[in-house]
């Protein structure tokens, strides 16, 4: 992973208000057909400089579910932007109406996304909580050549078999007092990966005493993009970054230094194309 302290850097030196580096967001409705409405955020590295940008891939939870949305920018990644934080990467942050995410349609929205955008398709990375901690299982184990990295909070899977789950860098969170999602579906996925051999690339925290609202503090904090930046698909073999920490020390901060306004967003009927 040659680029990974080149990336590492350059979040360092990225200011965390976004004020002078808005980029641009586009309410995506019917567009893919058989897929989700959703998100596309593009930052200015990508309107402006024209460069290549990695995408990430979020996966709400069930309290977003539904038709209206807007109620995907109450929490994650997009939510982080408007509240001061930024990351030189596209942002696609599709909304289910409910029931299970499918790997098949968010596998259409990428598709969809590298065909019309000119991103970095060897640094595609999924993150997600609880509802959508299930689906960046199911996705990451069902696509592992299209992501390079997945970070699934307080989640779970429901893959039959986790071979293919085992060729992504993986790293699993979970509260030991999450009362909405027990610990015993991380848990569960785990140890299936062990018990096969599987879980070369596989990293794992059980943070103690943290409920299942308080993951979602780990979507504000600046190393959870330091790690899922660290790896590409090009990084042969492909390996594991095991040292940058998220403690529970990491999450009580999460929030400080938020703006106390919405950033302003350029507000695009269709994000600037190839």
């Amino acid at each position: 992973m040659q680029h990974q302290l080149l990336v590492a850097l350059l979040l360092w030196l990225l200011p965390l208000c976004a004020h002078a580096q808005n980029g641009q967001l586009a309410a995506m409705r019917n567009t893919v057909p058989e897929s989700y409405n959703f998100w596309l955020y593009a930052p200015r590295e990508y309107t402006h400089e024209h460069q290549k940008v990695p995408v990430i891939i979020f996966l709400h939870g069930a309290s977003l579910c539904g038709n209206n949305l807007q109620r995907v920018r109450r929490y994650g990644l997009l939510h982080a932007i408007e509240k001061g934080r930024y990351y030189p990467c596209m942002v696609v942050a599709p909304q289910n109406p409910g029931g299970s995410w499918s790997p098949r349609k968010i596998a259409k929205i990428l598709d969809w996304v590298e065909d019309n955008y000119d991103i970095d398709t060897t640094r595609v990375y999924a993150i997600g909580m609880s509802l959508g901690g299930y689906g960046v299982l199911d996705l990451a184990g069902t696509y592992p050549d299209r992501i390079a990295a997945a970070m699934a909070l307080c989640g779970g899977s429901t893959l039959k078999d986790y071979t293919k789950l085992g060729q992504v860098p993986l790293w699993i969170l979970h509260g030991t007092a999450d009362r909405a999602v027990s610990i015993s579906q991380s848990k569960q996925v785990v140890k299936a990966m062990h018990d096969a051999g599987n879980d070369k690339l596989l990293r794992y925290d059980w943070l103690p005493g943290a409920s299942h609202g308080d993951l979602a503090r780990i979507l504000y904090l600046k190393q959870t993009y330091d790690w899922l930046f660290s790896h590409c698909l090009k990084d042969k073999p492909r390996d594991i970054d095991r040292l940058v920490p998220i403690t529970m020390a990491d999450m009580r901060s999460a929030y400080d230094y938020l703006t106390p306004e919405e950033t302003k967003f350029d507000i695009v009927d269709q994000v600037k194309r190839k």
